[in-house]
């Protein structure tokens, strides 16, 4: 690879054993991929896990004295004043959350424990060089502001946020971002819920670059973080294309880059009600509780939970899982004060894939989320998916009808 004066004042150890070891990583992965260059980057983003391994490297990189050069936000662990007053959690899992906490301050990250970024507090620019982890967020970045990304891993983005650059391959060149795919929607798009599902249909549409047809001219912010993350639930994707809606796809034949798609799906509602069946736990039945924010809510959706539910007292306790701010923006606004009191609790800094949860365990609850329906089935929650008004109405009855 063509270093420059700086990238190889790091890889020598200039700037300190951490920085070397992320530089000789962030090299690697370059070569691997016959990445010619290194480039620098303005935005990063660092899926942090609150687990074993992701918290020996983050202590290992503070033990060589690293320092980020790009302050990247993080992903949820989870808020110990609100799981410590609920008592909820063990000292062990408590003492890692703290460690976790620690590390990742003394790099000097930003301390966001949020999983949408991207929406609200580390929003890229059309044609920035950015290195996000986070499954929801790439497709994002990529397909809907038009920034540039690759699908980093936790270390990865770490690595490229205390060196400030990442090699330059994949989706960073422009040869690489067109679609490959046709995806013809016919199901339809009636609700924010409904991308979730549309997303969860990666078996039927394949590896490649999906450009989807037949959507709504207008789709809201929240659709497509669900689309985004269950394309990355149920395969692998870090850009779509939607024809006259997204940046980089003013029309069909601009998306494919000029060329015929490889291949063409066309996704019915019976696709999407033989996704829906597979993955979610049968009805009718009584639940245990609701949760929602996988990825985290925005306050419009808090907004929505609040008129629904209308002052009426729910049956089983709900979770709203969000970001920090948009906590802080609930409580100044009184959308707070309309759900708590009812048992609708917002929750920052957290997410299902967490220990914190763990009293959940051989319960019953419903979400409109299949990532957050999938992640905490190793701890042995269970959940039924249903769109928001259904998980709403059986958050206030107690089942599912």
């Amino acid at each position: 690879m063509e270093l420059t004066q700086d990238q190889k004042d790091l890889l020598e150890g200039k700037y300190g054993q951490g920085a070397q070891l992320a530089m000789k990583v962030q090299v690697a992965i370059g070569e691997s991929f016959g990445a010619k260059r290194m480039v620098p980057i303005t935005r990063s983003h660092v899926a942090l896990s609150n687990q074993d391994a992701d918290l020996w490297l983050a202590e290992k990189m503070v033990g060589l004295g690293a320092k980020c050069r790009v302050r990247p936000t993080v992903n949820p662990g989870f808020c110990l004043s609100y799981f410590k007053a609920l008592g909820t959690v063990t000292d062990d899992d408590y003492a890692m959350m703290e460690r976790t906490d620690k590390a990742y301050r003394a790099l000097g990250a930003e301390l966001s424990y949020n999983c949408t970024p991207y929406i609200d507090t580390n929003v890229p620019l059309f044609g920035e060089i950015c290195a996000f982890s986070e499954s929801s967020a790439t497709p994002f970045v990529n397909a809907i502001w038009g920034a540039r990304s690759n699908r980093e891993g936790a270390n990865s983005a770490l690595f490229a946020s205390i060196t400030g650059y990442v090699p330059e391959y994949g989706l960073l060149l422009d040869e690489n971002r067109y679609g490959n795919i046709l995806v013809n929607v016919e199901a339809d798009m009636t609700c924010d819920a409904d991308y979730h599902i549309l997303g969860m249909c990666g078996k039927k549409i394949g590896h490649g670059i999906p450009v989807f047809t037949g959507l709504p001219k207008n789709i809201s912010k929240e659709a497509l973080r669900n689309l985004g993350a269950e394309l990355n639930t149920s395969g692998c994707y870090d850009m779509y294309h939607i024809p006259g809606f997204t940046p980089e796809a003013p029309d069909v034949k601009t998306a494919f880059g000029g060329k015929d798609p490889e291949r063409v799906v066309t996704i019915t509602n019976e696709d999407m009600a033989e996704v829906l069946e597979e993955i979610s736990v049968d009805t009718p039945r009584p639940i245990d509780f609701a949760m929602f924010g996988c990825p985290h809510f925005t306050l419009n959706e808090c907004q929505y939970i609040a008129k629904k539910i209308d002052g009426r007292k729910l049956a089983v306790p709900m979770w709203i899982l969000t970001g920090e701010h948009v906590l802080a923006m609930a409580k100044r606004t009184g959308i707070y004060d309309q759900l708590e009191p009812y048992g609708a609790h917002i929750v920052p800094d957290t997410c299902p894939d967490q220990p914190c949860w763990h009293f959940l365990k051989g319960k019953i609850g419903i979400t409109e989320s299949p990532k957050c329906a999938y992640y905490p089935q190793r701890r042995g929650i269970h959940f039924v998916i249903r769109n928001l008004d259904t998980c709403i109405e059986a958050a206030l009855t107690g089942e599912v009808k």
